[in-house]
């Protein structure tokens, strides 16, 4: 194709790979640059001692956001990705004894908690068609559009937000929106844990994130044929299909602009550092995944800084135990979740203290229940997760090895099961790793955390305001992290490339 426009993508995560298949689909010609050796960013995986774990997010929802990819591309998602729905969103364990199954169905979800908790069936049903009402309001202002454009809020979805706003409590906090919601501590407790889902505290985050449940219990969960990673591997293969480039192991030196425009990108790869430069490629345009932190400051150091957006409060860590378990455990599911006793504590350690509680909520996902073949017969593999602090220079070693004594401590007791001898192998990933494997400022898993009513504004713009053709995708961008958003990204970015 004649003077076919050039783009280049700063990172294979899958807001990088989205924005390359629209890019592609715009007739651009694509290179992806990743400083990995494999694509994804959080999203991948490993495997060890003959198990396999997907490294990092493990909830998958909104999937028509995937297959939309694939239907821009003129291709049928189901030749390229596959999935199913979870009748099961989760599996919870309580310190007094009680286990709560949160059944896909709204109405079985409901009666389960009326029947085992203190709380009616009819009251827990008007929480989520509330929680469809936030979503309804929300979803085409706030997720599908820029926030950073006049248009976006001179339109009939905007109006409609206006008119709507009492509706969406954000004067509230989550958690006083839930325990004047709710009569059940059990109850609260369960709704309050979606603010971790963009790393955030429900005893600061706005009521507004009630809205995350619509996503599970009014339209679902879902589970990808080939895990988690089977989600980047179909992309990958579609962005393929469609002629873009994969260049791995090759960290970016410098985005190159000239007179207020980006002309290209330096390369920081081997060949380039025995000649003492920077090879360089040309380009009509970049578009950056990598953190929106780390993107100024190691990318564009001679630029002017948005130090009041790079300098905001950023979300939790995690740490994460990878065991391989030596025995089925059938009272498990995909998704699991033992709950702390005192849940207000343990988001006081996180974020004002900046440590880990001694009984931290634990979280377990075992994809081996829907893909066996990713552990050994009789086996299970454990992704074994606890919310944490970013990183801030603690002493990581000695807080991994007590929270690893409290985790097995808690598992043990509430599984009524000697854990320790049953891992048969172990990894572990923490906040140092996920800032080192993922350019992740302070190891934040969502860039900014969103403890104020006014954290959706306090995110970086898709497009650069200073200078021309660049454009921002991410979890550390608008509209924020995980794998729908970060998709969501990707398409506002690149709608807004003429």
């Amino acid at each position: 194709m004649t003077n076919q426009p050039k783009a280049i993508v700063i990172g294979a995560g899958i807001g990088g790979i989205a924005a390359a298949v629209r890019l592609a689909c715009k007739g651009y010609a694509v290179q992806i640059v990743e400083a990995n050796a494999y694509p994804g960013g959080k999203l991948s995986e490993f495997s060890l001692k003959g198990y396999r774990f997907d490294a990092g997010p493990s909830l998958f929802t909104l999937p028509q956001l995937v297959e939309e990819l694939f239907e821009l591309s003129g291709k049928k998602p189901s030749a390229y990705f596959q999935y199913s729905k979870l009748p099961v969103v989760c599996e919870y364990f309580y310190e007094d004894g009680t286990r709560l199954t949160a059944h896909a169905d709204p109405e079985a979800f409901a009666e389960e908690l009326a029947g085992k908790t203190d709380e009616k069936k009819d009251n827990i049903l008007a929480f989520l068609r509330d929680s469809r009402t936030k979503y309804d309001i929300t979803a085409n202002l706030f997720l599908h559009r820029s926030l950073h454009r006049w248009g976006t809020w001179f339109n009939k979805d905007a109006f409609k937000g206006y008119l709507n706003l009492g509706k969406l409590d954000v004067f509230r906090t989550m958690n006083e929106a839930n325990q004047s919601q709710f009569r059940d501590p059990r109850v609260v407790q369960l709704f309050n844990r979606y603010a971790t889902y963009n790393g955030s505290d429900p005893y600061q985050t706005p009521a507004t994130l009630n809205v995350i449940p619509h996503l599970e219990y009014n339209i679902g969960a879902f589970f990808p044929k080939e895990g988690m990673f089977g989600i980047t591997q179909s992309l990958v293969r579609l962005a393929e299909d469609l002629g873009v480039q994969f260049r791995y192991s090759i960290p970016v030196r410098e985005i190159i602009t000239t007179h207020g425009k980006v002309t290209g990108i330096r390369l920081d790869s081997a060949a380039a550092r025995e000649k003492g430069v920077g090879e360089e490629i040309t380009a009509d345009l970049v578009i950056t995944n990598m953190d929106i932190v780390n993107t100024y400051r190691k990318l564009l150091p001679g630029q002017k800084q948005p130090d009041f957006l790079l300098n905001q409060p950023k979300s939790s860590s995690a740490l994460i135990f990878y065991w391989g378990i030596r025995q089925p455990f059938p009272e498990l599911d995909l998704h699991n979740i033992f709950f702390s006793a005192d849940y207000r504590h343990e988001f006081d350690c996180i974020f004002r203290q900046k440590t880990l509680t001694n009984d931290p909520t634990v979280y377990v996902n075992i994809t081996s229940k829907y893909k066996p073949d990713d552990a050994p017969e009789g086996c299970e593999n454990w992704f074994v997760m606890i919310n944490s602090p970013n990183n801030s220079g603690q002493n990581w070693d000695q807080l991994i090895a007590g929270a690893r004594q409290s985790i097995v401590t808690k598992l043990s007791r509430l599984l009524r099961t000697d854990l320790a001898p049953l891992i048969a192998c172990e990894a572990v990933l923490d906040p140092r790793t996920i800032e080192s494997r993922t350019s992740s400022a302070q190891g934040a898993l969502y860039g900014n955390a969103s403890n104020n009513r006014y954290a959706a504004f306090l995110r970086h713009s898709n497009q650069s305001s200073r200078i021309k053709n660049l454009y921002f995708v991410g979890g550390s961008v608008h509209p924020g992290g995980g794998i729908p958003l970060s998709l969501l990204s990707a398409k506002i970015a690149v709608s807004m490339i003429k």
